[in-house]
């Protein structure tokens, strides 16, 4: 694609008409500028749900009201069936702690089951206002940020939103009921034993947070490494020719390696340091829970408190700590949520592409009569990149636009096709400021055809017929004969049927430009632009392809920019631009009597063919 000025591409257009996040305990939870804005507008997702999410809540208490009850029976049946020998009681009560067990099993099922589907509409809804937005932005903010980037957040955020609102706010929320409801409980049958067991709680806490912190480290340091090695494998694979051409592949393999062997020397360092969590964990509530039968033993045999109670306490001082480490690990979880969520509200904040006029008009019959008037454009406001551009374009002329690398010729295309508008001064088609046309009309006469072409994974058919999309396979097979494509088409294993891989890597760069070309013809436009449509074929294909253009240019007001001169002996009106003006005009004789810049760049291209 031919530079502006500023390295920015003009974008796919032809013929108009997963980043690595850290899961589970020892995860770097992302910094959120805005929690509460952004769970404000999150909120508004899940508004018109609020019944299901009340459901859920509901749920969610339910099963941890069933969890509780639990131990709190095992403790009644030892006191009043099991010591007394009561059978026909212990019977009832068995069967009573039975019902409450699979009532709490059917809550939780019910609580996963609604928080899943409810999970999945809102972050559909949020998909789709995302793609929606991205199709409305200027070609400015593409043009502006990386594609990854924007990728990372239709996909990555939006899929860190959805398994958060599917598993960690229900199990939050379960874990503050559940660790309230024990605490309830504990201090119920002994404050005293409640007490004793609140003594290896700042210890769990101490111990929790250094073996994380370290941890943490060692775990973003292995995504590091893994980020590099990634890095280096995609680079290797997408440059085998490069990397065969050199014979640079023994060097590959030792560099592997070394990445490699970084890789595993710190993640062995991380995963032996995380490994030491869970028996630090288990040593520490063994600890509690000898306290707690040693204390509850003695209270026993003094008759203080009965063996039930003891039997009770156990089982609640057991899972005690698990809710206090699950609301750790969710409340990480939630904020790499919000963080993505925020992430994906910035682009919904963007400004789209400013709105038609409200007096915009759609056209209709299209001459091709273009002019530019005292046109001036910047990207940056303080730096002009095209400046004073005055041109009167009649119906069915070939305007050529020839030029250094970064002289400003793809720019003043993006003007015309409205993909930014002038700083000062105006274009008109037909005697109209394109300001006031409306631009899918505007657009829809216009067909493009750039020197990077992009195809669609997709059959080679409808490739085509994205020029327009209600043209019969006559058409479209008639198009590409025009392009000089319907001969390699009909070769390829399923000929007009045949899947493209992604961009057509499975297409030669030539064979991929002519069937951009015979995208563009199968549109039909008033108006041409051809950025350097013929720089990727071959001599031969070039001639078939220049006869093609002939035709299809017949009648038809056309812009050509080209880097090879010879391309655009043939047009009404050659502009040099450089430096953003228009240096010289004319035909190309009259352009090489006077030589002058386009002389000087002809005679070079000559002096390199002969």
């Amino acid at each position: 694609m031919s530079g502006n000025g500023t390295g920015r591409p003009m974008g796919p257009v032809a013929g108009f008409g997963r980043g690595h996040h850290l899961q589970g305990r020892f995860a770097t939870a992302p910094k959120v500028k805005n929690a509460r804005e952004t769970l404000k507008r999150l909120g508004k997702y899940l508004k018109p749900k609020k019944a299901a999410l009340g459901l859920v809540l509901m749920m969610v208490a339910l099963s941890a009201a069933f969890n509780l009850t639990g131990p709190f029976l095992i403790g009644r049946a030892i006191d009043d069936y099991i010591i007394p020998g009561d059978i026909r009681g212990l019977i009832g009560i068995s069967v009573l702690m039975l019902v409450i067990y699979i009532l709490g099993a059917l809550c939780t099922w019910l609580q996963n089951h609604i928080m899943v589907g409810l999970a999945q509409e809102t972050v559909l809804e949020i998909r789709k206002d995302l793609f929606k937005k991205l199709q409305v932005l200027p070609l400015s903010f593409f043009d502006s940020r990386p594609h990854g980037d924007l990728m990372s957040r239709l996909t990555n955020d939006v899929e860190n939103i959805s398994n958060t609102l599917s598993t960690s706010v229900t199990q939050f929320f379960s874990s503050v009921f559940t660790f309230t409801g024990t605490l309830a409980m504990m201090l119920y049958l002994s404050p005293l034993l409640t007490l004793f067991t609140m003594l290896i709680v700042p210890v769990m806490l101490f111990c929790t947070g250094m073996v994380a912190r370290r941890t943490r480290l060692l775990f973003v340091d292995q995504q590091k490494e893994l980020g590099h090695l990634n890095g280096f494998i995609e680079e290797t694979i997408s440059g085998q020719k490069v990397v065969k051409l050199f014979s640079r592949e023994e060097d590959n393999i030792l560099e592997f390696e070394k990445c490699n062997q970084r890789l595993r020397a710190v993640s062995v360092r991380a995963q032996i340091f995380s490994g030491i969590m869970p028996p630090l964990m288990n040593l520490l509530n063994n600890i509690g829970f000898a306290i707690v039968a040693g204390v509850g033993g003695y209270l026993a045999v003094r008759n203080i408190i009965t063996v039930g109670v003891i039997a009770s306490f156990l089982n609640y001082s057991r899972q005690f700590s698990r809710p206090l480490n699950e609301m750790a690990n969710q409340f990480n979880m939630i904020q790499v949520a919000l963080a993505g969520a925020e992430r994906v509200f910035e682009v919904m904040d963007e400004e789209p592409e400013p709105a038609d006029e409200p007096d915009a008009v759609v056209l209709n019959e299209v001459a091709g009569a273009v002019r530019f008037q005292d046109v001036f454009f910047g990207y940056r406001k303080d730096s002009p990149v095209v400046k004073n551009i005055n041109l009167d374009v009649r119906p069915g002329q070939t305007i050529a636009l020839v030029g250094p690398t970064g002289a400003g010729k793809t720019t003043i295309v993006n003007l015309l096709c409205r993909f930014y508008d002038v700083d000062r001064g105006k274009i008109t088609i037909d005697g109209r400021d394109i300001r006031q046309i409306r631009r899918n009309s505007l657009r829809s006469a216009l067909g493009i055809v750039l020197q990077n072409t992009f195809l669609f994974s997709e059959s080679v058919r409808n490739n085509i017929r994205y020029g327009r999309l209600d043209a019969t396979d006559e058409e479209v097979e008639r198009a590409a004969r025009l392009a000089n494509a319907d001969h390699f088409i009909r070769r390829l294993p399923q000929g007009y049927d045949t899947i493209l891989t992604e961009n057509g890597s499975n297409l030669s760069q030539g064979q991929r430009q002519l069937l951009a070309i015979a995208r563009a013809i199968l549109a039909d436009p008033a108006i041409l632009v051809l950025d350097e449509a013929t720089s990727n074929v071959d001599t031969r294909t070039e001639y078939y392809l220049r006869q093609a253009m002939l035709t299809l240019m017949k009648g038809r007001t056309s812009f050509v920019i080209a880097h090879r001169l010879s391309t655009v002996r043939n047009a009404d009106l050659i502009l040099v631009v450089n430096g953003g003006e228009i240096v010289e005009r004319g035909t190309h004789e009259e352009l090489l009597k006077r030589k002058g810049v386009y002389y000087q760049l002809y005679s070079s291209q000559f002096k390199r063919v002969s």
